[in-house]
């Protein structure tokens, strides 16, 4: 049996069959990406919820610290035109 505790950490990205974006699921080891790609749909999609997988190393991502919030967030609210709230948006445009 390998010794699975050097595998790297992949984090798992499942679209259900309704839904518009990916959302994590979870996270697991495995040696490769399509080793982890296999192991995300036997463990993340056992009931045929999803219709993609996405798997990324966890070292890739960068996020942020929810300590950072006002720092990050707060300048955007007085950019109103960001928020699209006196826009006339036309009812063919659907999800905006």
């Amino acid at each position: 049996m390998s010794d699975t505790s050097n595998w790297p950490l992949w984090e798992v990205f499942v679209r259900s069959k309704n839904g518009l974006a990916h959302k994590h699921a979870g996270s697991l080891h495995a040696p490769d990406a399509d080793m982890a790609l296999k192991n995300a749909r036997d463990v993340y999609t056992r009931r045929s919820e999803g219709v993609s997988l996405w798997v990324v190393p966890s070292e890739a991502i960068t996020a942020s610290s929810p300590d950072e919030k006002d720092l990050l967030f707060t300048p955007a609210d007085d950019k109103v035109y960001r928020h699209p709230t006196f826009y006339d948006i036309p009812d063919e445009v659907g999800h905006m």
